[in-house]
């Protein structure tokens, strides 16, 4: 890690010891600084910052610095990871769900001058941000409003196709439209058959700025002894995370075998509670989801899309339950069930049982592809 400026009122170091300094002062010596890259993923749920982890590592592979700009939990997380980075708090979306999902369409509606202010916010912060730091790039994961004409920018997405329902084809075009403003799109999928994100993904018009960049996951598949039957992770916007949350509580303690708990509540410290034959935690660090994904024999979690590229490069037995409303969720748990790879249901409608459909389904495996976005970065470099 490179130190550098800080200007007033922005960013921190937290977590830096006196000897990780000297490491510092040291790597400074013997090598050229740092090209800097704005990393900006966006706080709705844990996706977001959890698939920019290995984008991040790869950049620091390559020489470059990342200062990392989110909000909330997304920001929260990426600081356990990366403790020595520099961080900037972003403008927050205030993104919460409705409790039932037929209204999903018009809270978002409601919610929308919200979104709109904060994506105005956020972009006068970046034009701050391109001049205070330098940045030679900027890479942002679905924040709308990170971008800048006078350094080149990556927009990370899944979604080059927005599902809505009957307005698809509306906020469809509203998004390729914002794309657009990217010199390039970074798509975590591979381009051809078979993939992961179907027509999410994928348009039917060619377009030069989209590059795909392979299964993006920071986990890699171990060959260990499984210690949980059954493993449950959930995360995303409130009130919907913590309604799962309840009742899967409930329901696990129906199960018979051993089953670990993650809430994907990303606090202070880190807490481990027992309730009955469930192990609790109310959240996990990269290292710690590896080995606890390679230790259980099921995951039973939402259907979201850095979730499904984590389990297929695990090539994991799963179970979904989409977020209430949420189409993108939605069309990938209908996708794969389709597909005879993983079962999906309701939220409301599940109970534990269902989980014996699993033994029907193939599972989740790794496509023919690995992460690599070593041969875009030189786009960074005229800088």
């Amino acid at each position: 890690m490179i130190k550098s400026r800080q200007p007033k009122g922005e960013p921190n170091r937290k977590g830096i010891s006196g000897k990780q300094k000297s490491a510092i002062q040291i790597d400074n010596e013997i090598s050229p600084a740092r090209k800097k890259i704005l990393v900006a993923p966006l706080n709705w749920g844990l996706g977001h910052a959890t698939r920019c982890i290995p984008i991040i590592k790869s950049l620091l592979e390559n020489n470059f610095e990342p200062i990392i700009a989110s909000d909330g939990d997304a920001l929260n997380l990426l600081k356990k990871e990366f403790p020595a980075l520099t961080f900037v708090e972003m403008p927050s979306y205030k993104i919460k769900y409705s409790e039932k999902a037929k209204y999903f369409k018009l809270k978002m509606l409601w919610d929308s001058p919200k979104i709109l202010k904060a994506m105005k916010k956020e972009h006068q912060q970046t034009k701050h941000l391109v001049k205070a730091y330098n940045l030679c790039g900027i890479i942002s994961d679905n924040r709308l409003g990170v971008y800048s004409k006078k350094v080149p920018c990556v927009f990370i997405t899944h979604q080059l196709n927005v599902l809505t329902g009957n307005t698809t084809w509306v906020s469809s075009k509203v998004h390729q439209k914002i794309i657009d403003r990217y010199n390039q799109c970074w798509v975590p999928d591979v381009e051809g058959e078979p993939n992961l994100s179907g027509k999410l993904g994928h348009l039917q018009c060619k377009n030069e700025k989209i590059k795909y960049i392979g299964a993006l996951s920071r986990l890699e598949k171990k060959d260990t002894a499984k210690k949980y039957r059954l493993m449950v992770i959930i995360s995303g916007p409130e009130p919907q995370r913590t309604l799962l949350e309840k009742h899967l509580l409930v329901e696990t303690e129906r199960f018979s075998g051993a089953v670990l708990f993650i809430k994907g509540k990303i606090e202070k410290e880190q807490q481990v509670t027992q309730q009955k034959n469930t192990t609790i935690y109310n959240y996990m660090n990269s290292a710690q989801l590896e080995n606890a994904f390679n230790e259980s024999e099921l995951v039973l979690s939402r259907s979201g899309y850095t979730t499904v590229l984590d389990l297929a490069k695990l090539g994991k037995r799963a179970f979904f339950i989409p977020t209430p409303g949420q189409y993108e969720q939605e069309y990938l748990a209908e996708r794969l069930q389709q597909e005879n790879l993983v079962p999906y249901c309701n939220q409301d409608e599940f109970a534990i049982e269902m989980l014996e459909r699993t033994k029907n389904y193939k599972g989740l495996s790794e496509i023919a592809s690995n992460f690599d976005i070593s041969g875009f970065l030189s786009l960074f470099e005229g800088k």
